[in-house]
This record gives C-alpha cells, structure tokens and sequence, in this order.
C-alpha cells in the first residue's frame, strides 16, 4: 500500500518543477504572472507540463540522433539529449503511479 506521504511528495515534486518551469518563462508570458497571482498552476496543467516536456525531450533526442547519423551532431550532445527524455520519461511515469495508487487508496476508503 502507498503511504499518503508518498505521493504527496510526488505532487510536491511535480509542483516544484512546474514552479520552476513558470518562473523561467514568467518573463516572457503573461499568462504565468496570472497563474501565479491566481495560487499557481493547477495539478492537471502541472501533469501536463510534465508530459508536454517529456515529448519535447524526447523529440529532441530524435532529431540529434538524426543529425548524428548524418553527421551533423556531437556524440556527446546525442548522449546528453537521450539521457534528458529518459529523466524526463521517468519522472512522467512515476508521477502517473503515484497518482493512481493514490486515487485507489481514495477509492477503498470506507464512507
């Protein structure tokens, strides 16, 4: 069984990052100064912007490979790419377990 504490270290995680992610675009987005003034993102907009960054790793990853391949890319670059959208990827797929125990444990809660 997963302890409360568990995942809400995990939420707290996830929130950390996308606080992180909307300070460094806070300059050049109105919007996030919005989200901020409003309590911060919600939790559905931080799954997203994790899940929206994975994709982005990994696409990324795929086009250094791709130069690689026609030698246009740095091994070391190609390598450091990969290494970022399997991070990326796990962090998304920790999340997404954690929020599902977390959401069973809710569901075998006697009313």
């Amino acid at each position: 069984m997963v302890a409360p504490l568990v995942a809400a270290n995990a939420y707290a995680a996830v929130q950390a990052q996308a606080t992180a992610l909307s300070n460094a675009a806070a300059g050049a987005a109105s919007g996030s100064a919005q989200a901020q003034a409003a309590g911060g993102p919600g939790f559905a907009e931080m799954l997203k912007s994790a899940y929206t960054d994975a994709v982005g790793a990994s696409r990324n990853a795929e086009q250094l490979m791709t130069a690689q391949v026609q030698g246009k890319a740095n091994l070391v670059d190609v390598v450091t790419a990969i290494s970022s959208a399997e991070t990326s990827l796990q962090t998304v797929i920790a999340v997404r377990d954690q929020v599902i125990a977390a959401y069973q444990q809710v569901m075998q809660m006697q009313i």
